[in-house]
């Protein structure tokens, strides 16, 4: 830590000696705040993490794009390992906040920004995320790592490839792909979507699922959120295939925390993280198994 808060006091952007202040709540990049000449800046910091898929250009140029769509905040410096962007004061989201109806209806249209939008501002080259390779590499991953959940991984890999054949054919759009509540920042007036870590070409369903999943969105609110959003009824395939991703949400989410475990340096509790979302997963896969009787 001592080192990364050396590298972000001699970056050429600052005229004067600076100060970062760690900034809690990040569990994949280490983040500062840093205040210079009347302003503040947010600085993101990571290198590479190809376990998990991470590459910091293709970060950078998803952030560079969804700026220019007008969704997040403008990136000010970078260099290897480090972002700086403006520094957006506003009110992080917690998952009741994604709940609420107001607020939801507010995230909407950005989810489209950002899925339509975003792509006419991109440059270079771009990953794709396909959840079920990302389950399959992190699988291969924990077994070659020796993670406790290693007697766990057939079985589910067993539901992953179930899961895969339900969701079927897909549209491609350009996804956030890590709809936590804390990548909402809303500052009054408008709804900001930071933290373009994971940011690939992906069916919308993702997203969509992903939302929900990790939000605890009720019934009534996906279908809500279904129907806005393809601006047509939810019929049984589009239902069965949205409800197999967002399974697939949950069990990325578990098998990402079981990878961090291992590999990961920062300060947290990733088992218990780990857990939480395997329990999340075992019960959205139940009330999955019920619709197809």
């Amino acid at each position: 830590m001592t080192n990364i808060i050396d590298q972000i006091r001699h970056l050429d952007l600052w005229d004067e000696t600076v100060e970062p202040k760690p900034v809690s709540g990040g569990i994949t990049n280490a983040n500062f705040v840093v205040e210079s000449g009347g302003r503040r800046y947010f600085v993101r910091t990571g290198e590479d993490i190809p376990v998990h898929g991470i590459l910091r250009f293709n970060e950078l140029a998803a952030n560079q794009a969804a700026h220019a769509a007008g969704i997040s905040p403008m990136i000010i410096y970078h260099q290897p390992g480090i972002m700086v962007l403006e520094h957006i004061e506003g009110k992080t989201f917690r998952e009741e906040d994604i709940c609420e109806t107001g607020n939801l209806e507010r995230i909407l249209p950005l989810l489209r920004t950002c899925h339509q939008e975003i792509p006419r501002y991109l440059r270079g080259p771009i990953l794709m995320f396909w959840v079920f390779h990302v389950v399959r590499d992190y699988a291969s991953t924990l077994e070659a790592d020796g993670s406790r959940m290693k007697q766990k991984l057939p079985e589910l890999l067993d539901k992953a490839k179930k899961l895969e054949e339900w969701v079927g054919p897909v549209d491609i759009v350009f996804g956030h792909n890590d709809l936590l509540a804390a990548n909402f920042l809303d500052d009054g007036k408008r709804i900001w979507l930071i933290d373009f870590d994971y940011a690939g070409f992906n069916s919308p369903l993702f997203d969509l699922g992903g939302l929900a999943s990790n939000n605890g969105l009720n019934e009534n609110q996906e279908h809500w959120l279904l129907e806005s959003y393809f601006e047509k009824p939810v019929n049984e395939r589009l239902w069965m295939a949205y409800s197999a991703m967002k399974c697939a949400s949950l069990l990325r989410e578990s098998m990402w925390s079981m990878v961090s475990e291992i590999h990961s340096t920062l300060d947290v509790d990733y088992r218990s993280y780990t857990e939480e979302n395997l329990d999340r997963f075992e019960s959205a896969m139940q009330e999955f198994e019920a619709l197809q009787t």
